[in-house]
């Protein structure tokens, strides 16, 4: 147990190129994140206090629709003492997900899994969430008690708020606030969206993202602002949690800089809001190690 106040980031990546390639990457505008990124590279780089807390805890999430990555991460959270939780993937369309999800709960780290994600933003059926086969794998994924990361862009919060009317017995997070359009200033939208979807008590919120929907060479503080006050009036604190989003977050400044913009952020909120988006929320929604 670790004494004194927690913070979890409950939103990063890992990953190996020369174990597993991330294709992803091949993109020349990621060039600057296109290397190996593991533990000890987020222990020496978060170094950032928010509200006086460090880095205590971590949730890594998948990032390539591969269940070898998948079984990758739970091994690694099985001997990374950083690692709480593993958002996995697992092919939510196939027939067998059932028996796919048993085997990576049964196998080794499998009891780190707690969530399954898909990359929904790359669909480009405007129903993706809302087939037949996909629901099946949502209803294998919430019968076996895990959790669904929610990950669309902003256009398609409807899905979002569709799957969660669907499954209200699947506990649900929006990744990354939902992909708030912060560059171009155009949040009327997403703003309405989200709001709808907020009303459903049992999705909560990542607080995650965000200064890579902004403009990545001079974004400031009063560009997140907007959305941080619309996030905090539409889930309150007890359903945001805060992500990195790192290393795609070294895209547009990186994780301390992030942190350092949340813990300017956070200056008007009573300490038990702020438990609960550095640690609480996450620590509840994703059934981790109880800390501090």
């Amino acid at each position: 147990m670790t004494s004194g106040p927690v913070l979890i980031d409950a939103h990063h990546h890992l990953w190996d190129l020369d174990r597993r390639p991330q294709h992803w990457l091949d993109d020349p505008a990621l060039a600057t994140i296109r290397r190996t990124f593991t533990p000890d590279d987020l222990r020496t780089t978060a170094t950032q206090p928010i509200a006086g807390r460090h880095l205590h805890g971590t949730v890594a999430v998948q990032c390539v629709p591969d269940v070898p990555e998948t079984e990758d991460l739970l091994a690694l959270a099985e001997r990374e003492p950083l690692i709480d939780a593993v958002v996995g993937w697992a092919d939510l369309t196939s027939p067998a997900i059932g028996e796919v999800l048993d085997r990576l709960l049964a196998g080794r780290g499998g009891a780190y899994l707690r969530s399954l994600r898909h990359l929904v933003q790359g669909e480009t059926d405007p129903g993706w969430l809302q087939r037949p086969d996909v629901e099946r794998g949502l209803a294998a994924v919430r019968d076996r008690g895990l959790c669904y990361d929610v990950l669309v862009r902003s256009h398609q919060l409807d899905q979002a708020i569709r799957l969660a009317e669907g499954f209200p017995d699947l506990p649900q997070v929006l990744d990354h606030a939902g992909k708030p359009s912060i560059a171009d200033g155009e949040l009327a939208d997403w703003e309405r969206q989200l709001r709808t979807l907020a009303g459903h008590p049992h999705v909560v919120c990542k607080v995650s993202g965000l200064i890579t929907e902004a403009d990545h060479e001079r974004w400031t503080v009063d560009d997140i602002r907007p959305v941080w006050d619309i996030l905090l009036t539409a889930f309150g604190p007890d359903r945001l949690m805060f992500g990195s989003d790192w290393p795609v977050a070294n895209l547009a400044g990186g994780w301390n800089r992030w942190a350092a913009t949340v813990d300017e952020l956070l200056t008007d909120c009573a300490e038990n809001e702020i438990h609960a988006l550095l640690a609480g929320t996450a620590t509840a929604f994703y059934r981790l190690p109880t800390r501090g």
